[in-house]
């Protein structure tokens, strides 16, 4: 017989969907939950109401903006508009930006290549990317995914798919560990690998 209630249960499952959060964690949430006031715990809905329904993807880039219509970054003016900087996901710009080291656009492909979870060509935005590059006047794009095994795959790839095109692709040089996320790298860290990007 279960100890804890069925929509508790159901909470804390809710919970560990998010990344880094285990079961443990996901249990403690969910009995937090319960000793919110209502108020609390309509706040709590109304904020994943508006999120479901006010914020989508950046039609230009794929960062995170409100529903239809552009991301601040696309939307500030003074930033480098020939140079594009392409990461895995919306956290990734998030820690470039906390570095301040960097004043270019930014392309997110929503993942990285991953044969063995499925994850091709075709289930990254990789079409809007060779657009961009073909038609907006970039000259350089810079590929900061991941130092892992699918991060170097995918930057290989884009690599061999924007050859053709003649934009310059250069990769963070020095500062990010391989094998470690950039979305976890310290400011500086993040600052010094973009200044000494290498070409691919």
């Amino acid at each position: 017989m279960p100890l804890l209630p069925e929509p508790l249960d159901r909470l804390a499952a809710e919970f560990a969907r998010l990344p880094g959060v285990g079961p443990k964690t996901a249990q403690r949430f969910a009995l937090q939950v319960v000793g919110w006031s209502v108020d609390a715990s309509r706040g709590l809905e109304r904020a994943l109401a508006d999120v479901r329904d006010g914020v989508g993807r950046c039609p230009t880039c794929g960062f995170i903006a409100p529903t239809g219509e552009l991301c601040a970054v696309c939307r500030q003016s003074g930033r480098d508009t020939g140079l594009v900087c392409v990461v895995a996901g919306p956290t990734d710009v998030l820690a470039i930006e906390r570095s301040g080291g960097y004043r270019g656009l930014y392309h997110v492909l929503g993942g990285t290549l991953s044969p063995i979870d499925g994850v091709g060509p075709e289930a990254l935005n990789l079409d809007r990317l060779e657009a961009r590059v073909r038609e907006s006047g970039v000259r350089e794009v810079i590929v900061a995914t991941d130092a892992d095994v699918e991060g170097e795959a995918t930057a290989a790839y884009l690599a061999e798919r924007l050859q053709p095109t003649g934009v310059s692709l250069t990769r963070p040089a020095h500062g990010l560990p391989v094998g470690g996320e950039l979305a976890y790298a310290d400011e500086r860290t993040v600052a010094q690998a973009l200044t000494g990007r290498l070409p691919v």
